[in-house]
């Protein structure tokens, strides 16, 4: 299989990039020259929001075409709609990576892919919020390559190495300093989520396999629980951190943030809990979803911040999470 990334670099596109590779397949990589491209590729150099600057994806460079285009855009839908349409003809299908951001808020618990979107959408849009750019993202694909020939991955939380979003990247540093830390309530809180490795997997297979539409990509719910989370950063970073486990009145109390103040972490019973961990997966499970344990994800996540330094890499179009010190301490009542 010839695999085109647009990224390709950093995040879920270097983790497809890298699985494909394992799997023997010719990728070329299109991106913009501002991180290094994984070895083993052939590298195209553009930039897809500057004039010509998909020129790269034409002539010779292109010649052959490709059987997959995969694209992690996050940005302004008629980016994708210009690469799209350039593409059209040249490639096979083309996968989306979107996001569950698309449907309406707050959808129901145990929603499938059925369930209403957002408003306001377009494939030709400028960059309005990343629910309607996700989803304007959708629409230009299936404009250009047709409902047959466009697969759209509706991911939720995405964990595992390469992560810069810093979710799991914070608490990882958090609890290697050790000492108490506020644990957000109840332990058996439920999860979902897409170990990245596992989503590309996925979008590879379903690529070999020809699959198309929308498909909602984590894992289960209560594949894990914020209590084996956490208690799995303890083990792997070997801090003896003390977890403080907290209620989540206390936590709502003092004004924390659930998500971004506190990653992965949303209150039960609330709405986010009902978009954000109650999703229906099983077209995504019936179609070859296999999620690896939460150990396997945080212990490998650990070895790559630390041949990091200890450092994650973090998107500058994304605000940083975590919460202050002066907040931790206040919620521990010291």
């Amino acid at each position: 299989m010839r695999l085109l990334t647009l990224g390709g670099t950093e995040f879920a596109g270097r983790a497809v990039v890298e699985a494909a590779l394992a799997r023997g397949w010719e990728v070329t990589v299109f991106h913009r020259g501002q991180h290094e491209a994984p070895p083993g590729v052939r590298s195209l150099l553009g930039d897809r929001t500057a004039p010509d600057g998909l020129a790269a994806l034409t002539g010779e460079s292109a010649e052959g075409g490709w059987d997959v285009v995969v694209d992690t855009w996050s940005g302004a839908p008629r980016a994708v709609r210009d690469t799209a349409r350039l593409l059209a003809g040249r490639v096979a299908r083309y996968v989306y990576v979107s996001s569950r951001s698309v449907y309406a808020w707050p959808p129901a618990p145990g929603s499938d892919e059925g369930a209403p979107l957002v408003e306001g959408a377009a494939a030709d849009a400028e960059s309005t919020g990343y629910p309607q750019d996700k989803r304007g993202g959708e629409l230009a694909a299936v404009e250009a390559f047709g409902a047959e020939g466009s697969l759209l991955v509706r991911a939720g939380l995405i964990l595992g190495p390469y992560e810069n979003v810093g979710r799991l990247p914070w608490w990882l540093t958090r609890i290697a300093r050790g000492g108490p830390v506020p644990a957000p309530g109840p332990r058996e809180l439920p999860l979902q989520y897409v170990d990245v490795r596992d989503l590309a997997e996925w979008v590879l297979g379903a690529a070999e396999r020809g699959l198309s539409g929308p498909y909602n990509l984590v894992s289960p719910r209560g594949h894990t629980t914020m209590g084996a989370l956490l208690d799995e950063c303890v083990r792997v970073t070997g801090s003896g951190a003390d977890l403080r486990w907290t209620a989540p009145e206390v936590i709502l109390g003092a004004g924390i943030q659930p998500w971004t103040q506190l990653p992965v972490w949303v209150p039960p019973g609330s709405e986010y809990e009902d978009a954000l961990y109650s999703a229906n997966v099983s077209r995504a499970v019936r179609d070859g979803l296999r999620c690896r344990p939460v150990e396997e994800t945080v212990r490998d996540t650990w070895a790559w911040l630390r041949s990091l330094g200890g450092s994650a890499p973090q998107r500058p179009d994304r605000p940083a999470v975590g919460l202050d010190p002066e907040v931790e301490a206040k919620v521990l009542g010291f």
